[in-house]
């Protein structure tokens, strides 16, 4: 053999050896890298399941970056499917003996009974929530609607293989074992049994840890609330999804899960009302996820954060914390020493009422007080106390409470003559004190301190003279100045962000119309009401000479870490009532007049415009008379306007027992706006 032919079999030997070796490389490379995680599992018969890991929720904060909702760590007692070994009903069994012996409560929401002489009944009430809940049992368990509660329960005990329990047991068992199956638990998605549990059930499930396993105490944190009696109204609640809000139906009948579909487990926490509910999406931040991973005898073999949580966004509000605080216990002393110092018929009657304190700059709400009202951190335990109060405590009467306005109505009445050419500063009414237009409906001029006679604007709102009202709003017409009274904020939406009442005015087409009703409206009577928030909104519109904001409670978000403003709420402008003849200059005038009439406010330092109402109520006391409430709208000072207020007291007996609580606010705006702290500055919410 040649020296060439030698050399290309060597060749070829060498080419072929190389070839194979890469092919060795390559599938080594293919199982070790690329596959290697799949077939180590499929080696060691590995599974792996996620998790998910709550994320901190926002706080809420006063327009300071005071807290107003927080959070604070607490414990979790869950059933891990996963960790799970023995029989499940055994081991929530011992649990909950655990639960009884520490006087903790666990999550079972199935509308049945504790059985009595071995029978059941439903527990749920005729409410349509009640009913869907009912019917949505019956149809998770598979029964007919017309099933009774015994067949229900005979159902859940088969189903879950409860024969052996004790009709009591069968009850817990099946309620837990069903509240199970609607939270969809499974290896993926472990069961809150009990939330915040004490330190003394903490310390004996971690004992019994060995006996109860698939038991574990999970960290968690719950919202709390550093006053509770702050601003319960409009923070609102946290609590777990209801069944309702989980599977909801449409027009059509179709069943969706929208907050899956949003990334939420059906034991999740979620705000149900006020500004833990319109921020939802802000505050409850973006959930981690763990992996757990178990090997073939059940041993977990790994356990990793692969997505870190979130925290939520920290909701800043309007609200100054110190100034709320004052003006709940400066409404509260007033309706109590009320109640022991007015005579009859004048205010002791009083039960009620509600404040709104509104920056005249932005729209932002500085305070709103609702009397009687309750402790949020308390609502849960104490709500069946709460919700029978005859006196409404749960009741947002300054967003939702409908009141006539009275008097306060009237510089809404004069603004539309002056701007519509109708009637100037100086024109006059003749107050005869009795109305004569129409021969079947003659009403009275209740003005005390001023003569019949010739009466001009700034007189009649000085003293309130219904002739000069009733005269001015005939010729006007009552859908002219309704309008306007819409215009500068009167029953229409103000802008507040978590819901309202839209109250109504009083209209030509309403079914009990007449000519004396059209008197009527024009000094706030007759069909209109509104509510606080309207009036303060109101006063605002009058502070700004025609110039409406929104009115809203939101002032930003900041990012929880880093403190960044992430979006500020800016003031906006919602109406423009363009003035060229004085109309504003000239009402607060009249305003300014009614302030210096007042015992009140005669002597105050500051230049405050107000204007009063005593609306009729329609009870009458033992002499026949109506009973009254009180309305008052008031800003100042008028050189530099800061706050507008709008206030109304249920059987108040007249709108003069709102000036002192007028003259306080202002006090406690000045002596508690003179801190250091800074709000909102520059395009930057301060901390």
């Amino acid at each position: 053999m040649d020296q060439k032919s030698v050399f290309r079999r060597v060749g070829g030997l060498v080419v072929v050896s190389i070839l194979v070796l890469s092919g060795l490389l390559l599938r080594l490379v293919q199982f070790q890298l690329v596959q290697g995680e799949k077939l180590l599992q499929e080696a060691q018969n590995v599974t792996s399941y996620k998790f998910t890991i709550p994320a901190a929720r926002g706080e809420i904060v006063d327009q300071y970056g005071r807290s107003l909702a927080s959070n604070k760590s607490g414990y979790n007692l869950v059933i891990n499917k996963l960790m799970l070994t023995g029989d499940l009903n055994e081991t929530v069994c011992e649990i909950v003996k655990i639960l009884q012996a520490n006087g903790e409560d666990w999550n079972d929401t199935m509308p049945i009974s504790n059985p009595v002489n071995g029978h059941y009944e439903f527990t749920d009430g005729d409410d349509e929530r009640a009913q869907k809940r009912l019917a949505n049992l019956k149809e998770q368990i598979g029964l007919q609607q017309y099933a009774s509660a015994d067949q229900v329960m005979s159902k859940i005990i088969e189903r879950y293989d409860l024969q052996s329990y004790d009709a009591e047991w069968q009850r817990i068992l099946g309620g837990i074992r069903y509240q199970m199956q609607l939270e969809d638990f499974s290896e993926r998605n472990n069961f809150i049994l009990a939330q915040d549990v004490s330190d003394r059930t903490v310390a004996t499930v971690k004992e019994r840890s060995l006996s109860l396993s698939g038991a574990e105490i999970i960290e968690t944190s719950y919202r709390v609330y550093e006053d509770g009696t702050l601003l319960p109204h409009y923070l609102g609640s946290v609590g777990s999804i209801t069944s309702e809000q989980w599977w909801v139906e449409d027009e059509n009948g179709t069943v969706t899960t929208p907050l899956k579909d949003k990334g939420y487990n059906m034991n999740d926490l979620i705000g149900q009302s006020g500004v833990e509910s319109y921020a939802e999406d802000r505050l409850r931040g973006k959930s981690g996820e763990q992996q757990v991973s178990r090997d073939k005898n059940g041993v977990i073999v790994s356990s990793e954060v692969v997505v870190a949580p979130e925290p939520g966004e920290t909701v800043v509000l309007t609200i100054n914390k110190d100034l709320q605080k004052s003006v709940n216990e400066a409404l509260a002393n007033l309706i109590t020493t009320m109640q022991t110092t007015k005579q009859s018929s004048k205010g002791r009657e009083v039960t009620s009422g509600a404040v709104v304190v509104i920056d005249v700059k932005t729209g932002g709400i500085l305070a709103i007080a609702n009397y009687p009202s309750y402790d949020l951190n308390l609502y849960q335990s104490n709500y069946s106390v709460y919700s029978s109060d005859p006196n409404y405590p749960l009741m947002r009467r300054a967003t939702s409470g409908l009141y006539a306005p009275g008097s306060t109505f009237k510089p809404a009445v004069a603004i539309d003559s002056l701007v519509s050419g109708l009637m100037t500063p100086y024109s006059t009414v003749n107050c005869t004190r009795t109305y004569t237009l129409y021969e079947d409906y003659q009403p009275i001029c209740q003005m005390i301190h001023h003569s019949a006679g010739p009466i001009d604007l700034l007189h009649a709102l000085t003293y309130s003279c219904n002739i000069y009202f009733y005269d001015v709003g005939h010729r006007l017409g009552l859908e002219h100045f309704d309008e306007m009274a819409t215009r500068l904020g009167l029953a229409t939406a103000t802008g507040f962000e978590l819901g309202e009442s839209t109250g109504k005015l009083t209209h030509t087409d309403d079914e009990n119309y007449s000519k004396g009703l059209e008197l009527q409206a024009a000094i706030g009577q007759g069909n209109t009401q509104v509510t606080p928030i309207q009036l303060a909104t109101y006063a605002n519109t009058l502070a700004n000479k025609g110039t409406r904001y929104k009115t809203h409670i939101i002032a930003g978000y900041r990012d929880t870490n880093t403190g960044e403003l992430l979006e500020e709420v800016k003031p906006e402008v919602v109406e423009q009532i363009e003035d060229t003849v004085g109309a504003f200059d000239a009402v607060e005038q009249g305003m300014l007049g009614a302030a210096r009439d007042s015992t009140a406010l005669k002597d105050y330092p500051l230049n405050i415009a107000v204007k009063t109402g005593s609306p009729q109520r329609w009870e009458k006391d033992s002499k026949g008379y109506y009973y009254t409430n009180s309305a008052v709208i008031a800003y100042g000072p008028v050189e530099d306007p800061q706050i507008a207020i709008g206030a109304v007291l249920e059987w108040g007996g007249g709108g003069a027992n709102l000036l002192p609580l007028v003259a306080e606010i202002f006090d406690l705006y000045y002596s508690q706006n003179s801190s250091d702290l800074q709000p909102v500055s520059e395009g930057v919410l301060l901390p």
